[in-house]
């Protein structure tokens, strides 16, 4: 493939990406509808027993403190209701859904702790700032989603862009302007429009980086915070991270006192490791 890639490379390159189930396509592309026939989608996810099994552990974990275990999907809607179910089926497909390897340099398990840190952390500040904890949790976990169509799609180009971060100590975000001519923010929006992402999720994707610009959208906002705070924090433990700045449009919409910023540090910490052990489990 030439460089530099245009938008259209990217869209026509999506039909070779892996799938997700149908069911958790269903699912996504009823993300805005409050109800969907709670009891055939329950069905139609027990057929996938890994994708239920993953579910469930997730449903059980220190993320909802559930009182009771749940042992079935129709059960883990009744108590956590059906936003937070459709997420979490969501996560758990995600997460398996991309495992090529063949872009050398490029590390999937980090790439996978940061995305889930950054989805534990906005859920924490979407908690803090009454927004919807889900769609944070769904957002901050598919903000980067982008840079895994480049690398699945592009491996040898999106070498050269790791090269290319490398020696010149810059941002992935600028690396892949330099050397690709299209960034994991335009990847990311292309695969959420073939995969029929709402509005508010592909905002969120599209505004990760900017969300002082009009019309970001303020889940935005709350998913670039989460994604400065994990970078901070090195919960996806990379070497030489560098933590990207703050908007200060984004934080001061958040309003963040000092003691939240706190309980947000030790309540990320805690939920991650807890989520990246479920989540990444083969």
């Amino acid at each position: 493939m030439s460089l530099p890639l245009t938008y259209d490379d990217v869209v026509n390159n999506l039909e070779d990406l892996p799938s997700l189930p149908a069911v958790v396509m269903e699912l996504l592309n009823s993300i805005d509808q409050e109800e969907t026939d709670i009891t055939v989608l329950a069905k139609k996810v027990s057929h996938d027993q890994a994708l239920t099994a993953k579910t469930l552990r997730l449903a059980n974990s220190s993320l909802f403190g559930l009182q009771v275990k749940v042992t079935t999907i129709q059960q883990a809607i009744s108590f956590l209701g059906f936003q937070s179910t459709r997420n979490l089926i969501t996560a758990a497909s995600v997460t398996g859904c991309f495992t090529d390897k063949r872009c050398p340099g490029f590390d999937h398990s980090m790439f996978w702790r940061h995305s889930i840190a950054t989805a534990a952390c906005a859920k924490v500040l979407a908690r803090h700032v009454r927004f919807n904890q889900d769609y944070a949790f769904t957002a901050g976990l598919l903000h980067d989603i982008g840079r895994l169509v480049l690398v699945s799609s592009f491996p040898q180009e999106y070498a050269q862009v790791i090269a290319y971060q490398q020696a010149n100590d810059c941002y992935s975000l600028d690396a892949e302007r330099a050397v690709l001519g299209i960034d994991h923010v335009e990847a990311g929006l292309a695969l959420a429009e073939h995969w029929n992402f709402s509005d508010t999720m592909q905002l969120a994707i599209a505004g990760h980086h900017d969300p002082g610009k009009v019309g970001a959208g303020f889940l935005a906002a709350i998913i670039h915070v989460a994604d400065a705070v994990v970078h901070a924090l090195d919960l996806a433990q990379k070497p030489d991270d560098m933590v990207p700045s703050v908007s200060p449009v984004a934080w001061k919409a958040l309003n963040l006192s000092e003691e939240t910023c706190l309980h947000l540090f030790r309540e990320t910490e805690l939920q991650f490791e807890e989520i990246a052990m479920v989540l990444m489990a083969a």
